[in-house]
Order: C-alpha cells, then sequence, then structure tokens
C-alpha cells in the first residue's frame, strides 16, 4: 500500500491530537450525564429500587471491566517479564489481578466514584424531579470540587472563581431551600435534594483523586468498578438474602433489567466514566466540572419535554443562576490560564 500523504498524516493527528481528545471527551460526558439524569428519574417510576439499580449498573459495567483489567493486568506482568530490566518494580496490581491500580488508590476512588455516588444519585430520584436534580448535581459539582482541590491540590481560589461560585451557591440554596421549606409540611423533595448534592460532593472528591493521583481514564474506570464489584454486590446480596433490603430485581421485567444493564452499566459507567476521566487528566478538576454548563439547562428541558415535569419560577431562577456560575467559571479560569501552554498545563495538572 502507498505510504500517506504529509497532509494525510497531519490529518490524522490533528484528529488524535490532545486538544480534540479533550473536546471530545467533554461532549460525550455532557451528553450522557444529561442522559443519566433524565433517564434515571424515569427508572424511579419503574420496578427496581434504587439499590437494585446500583447494582444493576455494577453488574453491568463489570461485565465488560472486570475482563478488561484482567487483561490489562496480564499484559503489563508479560511485558515486565519480557523487560532486559530485571530489577525493574513490577507492575502494580490489586484485587486478585483485575484492577490495575493499588488497592489503596481503588478502594479510595471506588468509594467515592462507585459506590456512594450510586447510591446517592439513585435514591434521590425517588424523592426529587429531575429537574432538581439537573441543577444541584452537576451545578453544585463545581463548588464542591473547587472547595476540594483548594484544600486538598492546594489550588487557589480567585475573586473571578470565586464570583462563579458565589452564583452556584446561590442558585441551589434558591431550588434546595424551598424544598426544606416544604419539609415541614410534611414533603419529601428535600431528601432527595440533599442526596444530590452528596452525590455532587463524592463525584467531586472522585475527581480530585483523578488529578492528584495522575490516574488514566481507562484504569481508573475500571479500578472503581472492581472495587464496586469486590464491595456493594456482596453486601447488597447479602441484605437481600436477609430479607433486610427489599429488591425488585427478581421480578422485574427482562427488558427492563437489560436495558438498564446496558445505559447504567456500560453507558453511564464505562463510556461515562472513561470520557469524564479524560476531560479531567486534559482540563484538570475544576474546569472540567464547569465545563458541564450545558447539562442543567438540557436535563430541565429534557424533564420538561419528556417526563412532563413543570419548571416552577423558583427553579428557573436557580438555574439560570447556577448556569451563569459556571460559564462565569470557565471565562475566568481560562482566561487565567490562557497564556499557558497545554503541553505545560498537562504536566503541572
Amino acid at each position: 500500500m502507498p505510504e500517506s500523504s504529509a497532509p494525510e498524516r497531519a490529518a490524522r493527528h490533528a484528529l488524535l491530537s490532545p486538544r480534540v481528545m479533550g473536546i471530545s471527551a467533554a461532549l460525550v460526558t455532557v451528553a450522557m450525564w444529561t442522559a443519566f439524569i433524565i433517564i434515571a428519574r424515569a427508572s424511579a417510576a419503574r420496578s427496581l429500587t434504587p439499590l437494585d439499580l446500583a447494582a444493576v449498573r455494577i453488574v453491568g459495567a463489570a461485565l465488560v471491566l472486570l475482563p478488561w483489567g484482567w487483561w490489562l493486568v496480564r499484559q503489563a506482568r508479560a511485558a515486565h517479564a519480557r523487560s532486559a530490566a530485571a530489577d525493574a518494580a513490577p507492575p502494580v496490581s490489586s484485587f486478585f489481578g483485575l484492577s490495575p491500580l493499588h488497592w489503596r488508590v481503588t478502594a479510595l476512588a471506588g468509594f467515592f466514584g462507585a459506590v456512594i455516588y450510586a447510591v446517592f444519585s439513585y435514591t434521590g430520584f425517588f424523592f426529587a424531579p429531575a429537574a432538581h436534580a439537573s441543577v444541584l448535581m452537576p451545578g453544585s459539582l463545581p463548588l464542591w470540587t473547587l472547595l476540594l482541590a483548594a484544600l486538598v491540590l492546594r489550588d487557589r481560589i480567585t475573586p473571578a472563581r470565586a464570583t462563579g461560585l458565589a452564583l452556584i451557591l446561590a442558585g441551589d440554596l434558591i431550588v434546595g431551600g424551598s424544598s426544606l421549606l416544604q419539609a415541614f409540611n410534611g414533603g419529601d423533595v428535600w431528601k432527595g435534594d440533599l442526596l444530590f448534592m452528596g452525590a455532587a460532593f463524592s463525584w467531586a472528591c472522585y475527581a480530585v483523586v483523578v488529578r492528584r493521583h495522575g490516574l488514566d481514564a481507562v484504569r481508573a474506570t475500571i479500578a472503581i468498578t472492581v472495587f464496586a464489584a469486590f464491595s456493594y454486590l456482596p453486601v447488597y446480596a447479602l441484605l437481600v438474602g436477609l430479607d433486610v433490603l427489599r429488591s425488585n430485581l427478581a421480578g422485574a421485567p427482562l427488558g427492563e433489567v437489560l436495558f438498564q444493564l446496558l445505559f447504567q452499566g456500560v453507558g453511564s459507567v464505562v463510556i461515562s466514566g472513561i470520557s469524564f476521566t479524560r476531560m479531567v487528566g486534559h482540563f484538570g478538576p475544576v474546569r472540567s466540572t464547569m465545563i458541564t454548563a450545558v447539562v442543567p439547562g438540557l436535563s430541565a428541558l429534557g424533564a420538561v419535554l419528556f417526563l412532563g415535569e413543570p419548571l416552577s419560577l423558583n427553579l428557573l431562577l436557580g438555574l439560570a443562576l447556577v448556569t451563569a456560575g459556571i460559564l462565569f467559571g470557565v471565562r475566568a479560569v481560562a482566561a487565567a490560564q490562557a497564556p499557558v501552554p497545554a503541553s505545560a498545563e498537562r504536566c503541572h495538572a
């Protein structure tokens, strides 16, 4: 076959450049997060309980990622065995050779990014509408991420970032505060709002762990799924078997279970997890979570169109403030980091 011309090679290189890969990962992440909010809320009206959904999510992801992790670890060990540097340290692995990361990093990332996030988010959808999740999950994520990045990674909170986060916090309070006031009248929406905030906090913890340890997108997603499979699934099965937890999994329609396996497991974990982690690796955790500025608006609109949810005045105001805060933060961070070359920024991250 004839060799590729220089323009063809340049075009391929441009398509695979870190910038293109980072932007592509951001687009996939936004699409999957938007669909996740709408579908998860719709699933609350179906057969499965929130803990059933978490179990199905983990099983669906494990069917793809556990064999993948085993293969990666085997490949790394084989490469080490063939290496001329006999005194080199063997490749890191844990959980019976299924996780390609150290067990401490696997457990830390998996606890926040897989177990706690799934339990909090799915349970929240059984109390609060998707429009609330649209504001409080992607909306409060930049708030938690910046605070954690400042505490753990020593990132600086500039006045511009603080202004954007103040707008986000105001929007969250307008939405969540009204639900808290309704609690005195016996309403349960506030429970879902708090769970959504907790889910955002847990995902922010995962984002900071990814950056602090410089985790590869695929290996990080494999590792958190391995941890969830070894921790959540046995406890879930035991509690269901002892009748401590109610489960509708056995009586649910097969089509519903298969759909949740594919979307919640393969889509929301494998595809979305890898795209988010790759986005964090390119943009950093603060900018990555702020790039999701369109998720609140898209998912709230989707909740109106597909789920028939109303958009109240306080929800619209909260949505506007959160979106403005995220966009303000994106511009502020971009302006502050514009003079820094992309390669240097990635090395710093």
